[in-house]
């Protein structure tokens, strides 16, 4: 019998938001196709400042402007800190350079452009785009060995956006300096994907796998984060000591 893993998905949820309509397919071809169970719920951001511990996994999908900020980054801190497997997409890769910018690197005033328009540009750390890739498809260049390539399974992946923000490049190398991996990046050299090595699995991308294909199978960064749940899962209960 599979484990069956709790994922969090965070996120206002809305059927105005493509990414958001594509989960419950995605997680039902996840079972079906991969025999990967996952039993998912949906968190509004004002919510996801509450205990996470107890899931498998963590999904920071799309929809931002976020109702609560702090919520997102709540849930994002607690996969970080509690090496709960995580997937941060758009929006959420967004919120991950904010909460490591904040809570790892120590600037306390490090903002999102999109939820703050007047913060100072020294401490902007994703701004607005020069060019919408709100409807892009493009190509991003994974670096050799990370994560994102051994899932992949390739140096190149198509992808596909619906966002207006990104890293602001003043801030990437303090960024890497404190650990972060940027694993991927555009044909132009800007920062696409970023991850933890040292964490069992956490990776954010500012595209949205989830739009990937028709929606019959997930992408293989979902896949991951599916298959380092039910892991999760499995070692959570191993090691929950047996009634006396």
């Amino acid at each position: 019998m599979n484990d069956i893993a709790r994922i969090a998905l965070v996120g206002d949820r809305s059927p105005a938001v493509r990414s958001h309509t594509r989960v419950p397919a995605l997680l039902e071809a996840l079972r079906v196709r991969d025999g990967l169970d996952l039993d998912a719920y949906w968190i509004p951001t004002e919510d996801a400042g509450a205990d996470l511990t107890g899931f498998d996994a963590i999904w920071v999908l799309p929809g931002s402007p976020y109702r609560s900020e702090s919520g997102a980054l709540a849930a994002i801190r607690s996969a970080r800190e509690g090496g709960i497997p995580f997937l941060g997409t758009c929006a959420g890769f967004q919120h991950t350079l904010l909460e490591f910018a904040r809570h790892v690197c120590g600037l306390a005033r490090a903002g999102h452009a999109e939820n703050d328009p007047h913060v100072a540009d020294e401490d902007a750390v994703v701004i607005p785009l020069a060019c919408s890739l709100v409807g892009h498809e493009g190509t991003v260049r994974v670096t050799p060995g990370s994560r994102a390539a051994r899932l992949l399974g390739a140096e190149r992946t198509p992808a596909r956006y619906h966002c207006n923000y990104a890293p602001n490049p003043r801030h990437l190398d303090l960024l890497r300096e404190h650990g972060l991996t940027f694993s991927g990046t555009d044909e132009s050299g800007e920062v696409r994907i970023a991850e933890l090595p040292d964490h069992p699995f956490f990776l954010a991308t500012l595209y949205q796998p989830e739009l990937d294909g028709d929606g019959t199978r997930a992408h293989p960064l979902i896949a991951g984060l599916a298959t380092a749940a039910v892991e999760h899962a499995r070692t959570r209960i191993t090691a929950v000591p047996a009634p006396a």
